[in-house]
């Protein structure tokens, strides 16, 4: 199965149908620090509204450059973490080995969401986290419904997924596929795009008072990703809403990102497992 998913992966990025997250990602872990850190720790505790995770089994589905793992492990909980992407899983390795050495309770290894036997095999969970993850797999709803099994009875599911903003996702569609078509595509969309990505995103984070991004993440580094971030999809709040209603899921706590670019987050609680 490792020899498949290897063989799937580097054909899509030979054919510039796939970003390579796991790089972007490794590239960020040279400018964590304990502030990003204690940030990503404090947004996870915000939206599950908890103080900590002692006792909580926790699934970090895509789990990129694992700090939203260690983040979890660190809260208390016992970390299952796991991403399609080889170089995503050797930065999330990189993480417990320098903050977890040796860990028993934090367990890491390469897996698709998209493969159901692989999705089965991992059991249920007390918390299922995927923040910006699933809207990448390429299809992204069979994403969204294998996930679900995963959330044990009286569990939280908490999946973060871009919005849609109709033309405008459509006009960042095609950005995003000529990104990753060619090196010359490549740098003329950072070079339109980099003056407002970074530099108004700055001013305007600036004279807000928001200060750094929110889960620790990197604005350079959270620029790459949204251009290149490819495949590609988009959904409104309520067609996820209705999405996971339809399984049996309620509704905790929402955080749109007011019709703008970027996520919509949500938390779901599951009453019974099926």
């Amino acid at each position: 199965m490792a020899l498949q998913h290897e063989d799937t992966l580097a054909a899509q990025l030979e054919s510039g149908q796939r970003f390579p997250f796991g790089k972007n990602w490794a590239q960020f872990l040279k400018t964590l620090d304990e502030q990003k850190i204690q940030e990503a720790e404090r947004s996870l505790c915000k939206m599950l509204r908890v103080n900590d995770l002692s006792g909580r089994r926790f699934l970090d589905v895509g789990s990129g450059s694992g700090l939203s793992s260690l983040a979890a492990r660190r809260l208390g909980a016992q970390v299952h973490s796991f991403d399609y992407d080889p170089e995503s899983v050797a930065c999330t390795l990189q993480l417990r080995r320098r903050y977890f050495p040796d860990d028993p309770h934090w367990t890491i290894e390469r897996g698709s969401i998209l493969d159901a036997q692989f999705v089965t095999s991992l059991g249920r969970f007390d918390i299922v986290y995927s923040w910006g993850v699933l809207h990448h797999t390429g299809e992204m709803y069979k994403a969204l419904s294998e996930i679900a099994p995963c959330v044990a009875a009286q569990g939280m599911l908490f999946v973060a997924i871009y919005n849609d903003q109709g033309w405008i996702s459509r006009y960042w569609m095609h950005v995003k596929r000529a990104y990753n078509r060619s090196r010359i595509e490549r740098a003329l969309v950072v070079a339109v795009h980099a003056p407002y990505l970074l530099w108004l995103r700055w001013v305007v984070r600036t004279i807000s008072g928001r200060g750094s991004l929110q889960r620790g993440m990197s604005l350079s580094r959270d620029m790459f990703d949204w251009l290149g971030g490819y495949p590609f999809e988009v959904a409104k709040p309520e067609e996820i809403f209705r999405f996971y209603r339809d399984m049996g899921f309620s509704l905790e706590t929402l955080k749109t990102c007011g019709g703008r670019q970027g996520c919509n987050e949500f938390v779901f609680h599951r009453e019974t497992a099926k």
